[in-house]
């Protein structure tokens, strides 16, 4: 049996800091887990855990990894401000998604 690549689910997402002032864009295929990797500081050195960006406040669901991929590159060249209205159009709040999901 091959592997079917629409079986998977896909995110790009942003994370940010309490204070809202750092933005991170990436992909995953596990939301929740990835976003708690982000809350444990699995990786002390990494630019999350450097930073605090432990929130999230803006995702986008794909079911083809070469879609969400195109997206996050999307995503991290837009300007500061694109990224702001970005999350401004889903989570005007900016709420920590993670807890609803």
């Amino acid at each position: 049996m091959g592997f079917n690549k629409y079986e998977k689910q896909f995110y790009v997402y942003i994370n940010t800091n309490i204070r809202n002032t750092v933005l991170y864009t990436g992909v995953t295929n596990n939301l929740l887990n990835r976003n708690s990797q982000h809350k444990e500081k699995n990786s002390k050195l990494s630019f999350t855990a450097k930073y605090n960006v432990d929130k999230l406040v803006y995702y986008e669901f794909f079911e083809d990894v070469s879609y969400a991929i195109s997206r996050e590159k999307q995503i991290k060249n837009l300007l500061r401000r694109k990224k702001i209205d970005l999350i401004n159009t889903l989570n005007p709040k900016w709420k920590d998604l993670a807890e609803e999901l």
